[in-house]
């Protein structure tokens, strides 16, 4: 086996119709426009249609990514999904669901749970699988559906989240670049900050989880957000650093988008102009896994990714976990 490159030969993205704004959810919780968008910076998300999944948003993504990189499904040697909302709780996969549907099948196909973080788990998996020279095409999707598992009674949490889905392919290259380092980290201690209590072996599924609402998002929000404006910009600034460059030589950032105080917090930190810094979650709210695949591909479609850019992108999410890596644009 011998070692490789890795580039993201193709971004594809996907965002149901249905735009729901700030003042649909003031009909449904006391709350307003203005303290979303101020607390946040929130204006609209998406929210999927009832016919549509987290695979099926995944695999829409996912022929956008692969007709950029110019393959067909059949040439993908894996497939991975980074999801906190899979189709179906436990098995099968979306990853599986996702394989079918493209009629990838030479894929083997997994999930990667780690809350909106899952995405950068996995780019960071995948890209081990190339760069290794194991694999020479993997799609890597972050998908969720965030709108089936918020309590719309919930102020606190109701007004963050949207739906959508984003894709790359990673593809083997003899190119120079790609990417240049990684950080992963967790601190389960903070795992009750950010949670979905009900479905899993510990509480399964009864009259009682139900009534207790245990089956939606549960967060404690002043916390989490604590959380976020230290481990943004210190994990990028780690990554960085990893990679031997300093804040000063990333040509674009991608954060998650989650908070425009956390990004704006990080910005400054950092001591990045806005410019330098990747914003939509005013459209699209936090869509969790599809944060950063989503803001990728808009980044390129906007042409504000060139040819040897330095793009650094982030996330946090649910474990507490977080992932952040350095892409040299190849």
């Amino acid at each position: 086996m011998t070692g490789a490159n890795v580039r993201i030969a193709g971004v594809g993205k996907y965002l149901p119709e249905r735009v729901m704004t700030n003042h649909e959810i003031e009909s449904l919780v006391d709350t307003s426009d203005e303290w979303i968008k101020k607390r946040t910076g929130i204006a609209e998300r998406r929210i999927a249609a009832p016919d549509e999944t987290t695979s099926t948003m995944a695999v829409a993504a996912a022929r956008d990514a692969l007709a950029m990189a110019g393959l067909a499904p059949t040439d993908l040697d894996l497939i991975v999904i980074a999801t906190g909302t899979p189709d179906h709780l436990g098995f099968p996969a979306a990853g599986s669901l996702v394989q079918e549907a493209l009629g990838a099948t030479r894929a083997g196909a997994f999930d990667v749970g780690a809350g909106c973080a899952a995405f950068g788990y996995g780019l960071v998996v995948g890209a081990q699988f190339v760069k290794t020279g194991a694999l020479k095409n993997v799609l890597v999707a972050g998908s969720d559906v965030m709108s089936r598992i918020i309590d719309w009674r919930d102020r606190g949490t109701c007004v963050l989240f949207g739906d959508g889905a984003g894709a790359v392919v990673l593809q083997q290259t003899d190119r120079p670049g790609g990417l240049r380092s990684f950080v992963l980290g967790s601190d389960g201690c903070g795992a009750p900050k950010l949670i979905m209590p009900g479905g899993g072996s510990k509480m399964p599924a009864s009259h009682e989880s139900v009534e207790a609402r245990a089956h939606f998002l549960k967060m404690e929000g002043a916390n989490v957000f604590r959380f976020a404006t230290n481990v943004i910009p210190g994990s990028i600034l780690e990554a960085t650093e990893k990679a031997g460059l300093t804040p000063a030589d990333l040509s674009l950032v991608i954060p998650h988008q989650a908070n425009i105080r956390i990004i704006d917090h990080a910005r400054e930190k950092l001591r990045l102009p806005p410019e330098r810094v990747f914003v939509n979650l005013d459209r699209y709210g936090n869509t969790s896994a599809a944060s950063i695949p989503v803001a990728l591909c808009e980044a390129f479609e906007q042409g504000r990714i060139h040819e040897r850019d330095i793009v650094a992108m982030c996330a946090f999410g649910a474990g507490l976990c977080w992932a952040a890596a350095v892409w040299e644009w190849n």
